[in-house]
């Protein structure tokens, strides 16, 4: 028989990253891409399964997100952190206790200008018979009381907490169905706590999302050739001043620096691949001043584009 000492856990597993596409790698349930905004990436991400849930709590880094969940599941996530710099979720920009759900094939975007400590809990299969917002084409965003939130949060930390203390195997499934029930029973009070807000409206509105993820599926597309405004609009049948002010509802940058954000990590994906030569990839990518491109290179990743290349050549 095991002593106390060799019982069975639950055992949340942490995971620290310094590595953008090691982190990219590990993102679960989740369609995931990002732009990180600073050179060196230092994140830590714990994941606890339970029977039909998964929290994850995870220390990120300053970066622009954009991600769709997975089919048959419902994710709640929130700030685990108090830190009066909001989060442009879905085009708005707010610094209040704030709670967001999505369903199965749901998408969202954020930026993130700092970094940030964030929760989820990802419920399989979805939940429909809790009086929960129905969020299935993008996520919605609901403004709750500091109260509600915190009780939230209480119990994500409590879960991770209690799950690695050792228990008996016979008592191991009902500590962790009883952990689940904990945390629906907090995401009810979050959402029963709901505060009447205007401003929710703006990045609920699904309308203008469709038409951003219209835009940024065009820019997703191989950048391997200049795109202009006008291009863009004529190819989704919209204005330039309607696309210009999509994008910087939706970015919080204009069209021209995403576009060069994006293709800086295009370049570097292709020099870690073992490209040619920097030269070769810098002009297929559009960036026909390189002088310019190499001081733009090295302000966002901290290192020449050729000792990129050289690390890919060597991997």
């Amino acid at each position: 028989m095991n002593s106390i000492d060799d019982a069975p856990a639950l055992a949340p597993k942490t995971f620290r990253f310094s590595d953008v596409d090691e982190f990219r790698n590990a993102i679960r349930g989740l369609s995931f891409e990002f732009t990180p905004f600073v050179r060196k990436i230092s994140a830590e991400q714990t994941i606890l399964s339970l029977p039909g849930c998964d929290v994850n709590l995870t220390r990120a880094f300053p970066r622009v997100v954009d991600a769709q969940l997975v089919e048959n599941c419902t994710a709640i996530g929130f700030t685990m952190d108090d830190l009066n710099v909001p989060v442009r979720f879905n085009g708005s920009v707010r610094a209040r206790p704030v709670v967001v759900i999505g369903s199965g094939g749901a998408a969202y975007t954020t930026i993130e200008e700092v970094q940030r400590h964030i929760a989820s809990v990802v419920f399989r299969p979805e939940v429909t018979d809790r009086g929960w917002p129905h969020a299935v084409s993008s996520f919605k965003i609901f403004e709750t009381t500091a109260a509600g939130l915190n009780r939230l949060r209480g119990v994500v930390r409590e879960v991770l907490a209690v799950a690695s203390e050792p228990v008996d195997a016979a008592g191991l499934p009902s500590k962790a169905v009883a952990m689940k029930e904990s945390l629906l029973g907090a995401v009810d009070e979050a959402f029963e706590s709901v505060v009447p807000a205007r401003w929710i409206l703006r990045p609920n509105d699904e309308r203008n999302f469709r038409i951003f993820q219209d835009i940024r599926a065009l820019l997703s597309d191989d950048l391997s050739h200049p795109i202009y405004s006008e291009e863009i609009a004529r190819k989704l049948n919209l204005s330039v001043r309607t696309m210009h002010d999509v994008v910087r509802r939706y970015r919080g940058m204009s069209l021209h620096r995403y576009l060069r954000l994006r293709r800086l990590w295009l370049v570097r994906r292709r020099l870690l691949a073992g490209a040619d030569s920097v030269k070769a990839v810098a002009l297929a990518y559009g960036f026909w001043h390189l002088s310019d491109f190499s001081r733009s290179y090295r302000d966002q990743f901290g290192e020449t584009p050729s000792h990129t290349l050289e690390l890919g050549r060597r991997r």
